[in-house]
């Protein structure tokens, strides 16, 4: 790989069209770009743009959608319930007419983790920050999720690290933490069950990583395969002949 190979996009959208013609490129891009914009395939320059557009406006719609009210309580695909190794807890709860105390957890669950996700947008726009063009490559050319298993890759540390603390405060907000701790022990004092953890901070601050992902990969699916998804010309371009070389 060469040095000019490592140039973070942003760096590289920087670049006038003539130096960005310059930089070496693998060939899959270069066979692309053509090295004209009015060749009607993308420059190198475009195509930079395109992604860090593309990438910003999917995370951006994701972030604002889960941290609104309701984003995860009302949203099926992401909506956080008991940990699978606590839907006993939940059952047998609910069999001892504690099924408001259920609810309860759930929606504080949920209340929390839209508390957290507004937390997302500065993490994931770094992380667009220092793409380089190995990144874009494989991006623009990879499957409909590339874009969301980057994000994987380069945002999930710093998601945790980011989230616990707020997730743990919006559960002694909300109130799960009492809730959790209340139905698990509860639950502990039946005889002869298998005792739970109460400490429910952890999984909340996973799940909340896992809806984010499922809305940015949904969010990437759009732009790929919706040209309405596509607001300005240059994705509409980049995006449209990618498709052609898929």
């Amino acid at each position: 790989m060469t040095k000019a190979f490592r140039i973070p996009v942003f760096a590289l959208l920087l670049l006038s069209s003539a130096a960005s013609a310059q930089i070496k490129l693998p060939a899959s891009i270069k066979s692309l770009t053509g090295g004209s914009s009015g060749s009607g395939t993308p420059t190198t320059l475009e195509i930079g743009t395109a992604l860090k557009d593309a990438l910003t406006q999917g995370t951006t719609k994701s972030s604002d959608k889960l941290s609104a009210v309701d984003g995860f309580f009302g949203d099926a695909a992401v909506k956080i319930l008991f940990p699978p190794e606590a839907q006993k807890v939940e059952s047998r709860l609910r069999q001892l007419g504690q099924g408001a105390l259920c609810d309860k957890i759930i929606l504080s669950l949920n209340r929390a983790a839209e508390d957290a996700a507004g937390q997302a947008k500065p993490i994931f726009i770094d992380a667009i920050k220092q793409m380089t063009l190995d990144d874009v490559q494989k991006i623009l050319l990879g499957s409909n999720d590339s874009a969301t298993q980057y994000f994987r890759r380069t945002t999930t540390t710093a998601l945790v690290a980011a989230f616990k603390p707020v997730i743990e405060k919006s559960l002694g907000k909300t109130g799960a933490t009492q809730y959790y701790s209340q139905g698990a022990t509860i639950y502990n004092k039946i005889p002869f069950v298998s005792k739970v953890n109460p400490d429910i901070v952890d999984y909340a601050c996973q799940k909340t990583v896992d809806g984010l992902f499922i809305k940015i990969a949904a969010e990437e699916l759009n732009i790929r395969t919706n040209i309405g998804a596509r607001p300005n010309p240059v994705m509409q371009k980049v995006f449209g002949f990618a498709a052609t070389k898929m």
